[in-house]
């Protein structure tokens, strides 16, 4: 079954979700206190990596939403983000552990927000990647316009994912 037609003035491009991994148990057992300051560490992480033609989009709970509208800077910045996270948590007592998904599509524009089939999509190609890794969807794959520099895809299959009716092929980014 295909998605849902997004209405025509909507453009097209990556719909990213970051989501802090363990975070749940990281606040009960350092506490609140520590989990906002991780919280601010991605935050400001993200913030300083964003290149032109993307923005946050909104925090939920321990993952932020972020929108690209090139598909080759959204696969480097998400590299770029699981490099910087890396260091931060090697050099600090606040481990960031982050997993990031990825998808492009044409999601419908609501209040500042972003919804439809495509951030559904998204949400659940987060879900997928494990710590530190970042995930992609073959339309990703196939919305880049130059193969970004150093990076490696590897093919994970169609995924079933829950809410999604039909598996989506999925790839791995890496350096």
């Amino acid at each position: 079954m295909p998605a849902p037609a997004a209405s025509p003035d909507v453009l097209a491009g990556v719909v990213m979700f970051t989501d802090i991994v363990g975070f749940t148990e990281f606040t009960a057992i350092r506490g609140d206190g520590e989990a906002l300051e991780l919280l601010g560490v991605q935050e400001s992480i993200v913030q300083s990596c964003l290149p032109g033609g993307s923005r946050l989009i909104k925090e939920l709970g321990d993952g932020l939403l972020l929108w690209f509208d090139d598909a080759c800077a959204a696969v480097e910045t998400a590299l770029l983000l699981q490099e910087r996270f890396e260091l931060h948590s090697a050099d600090s007592m606040l481990p960031l552990w982050v997993r990031i998904g990825m998808h492009w599509g044409r999601p419908t524009p609501r209040r500042g927000d972003i919804v439809g089939h495509d951030v559904n999509v998204a949400a659940r190609i987060v879900d997928v990647a494990g710590p530190g890794e970042v995930v992609l969807s073959e339309p990703t794959v196939a919305a880049l316009e130059r193969q970004p520099a150093a990076v490696a895809f590897e093919e994970l299959g169609p995924v079933l994912m829950k809410g999604i009716p039909d598996p989506v092929r999925l790839y791995r980014a890496s350096r």
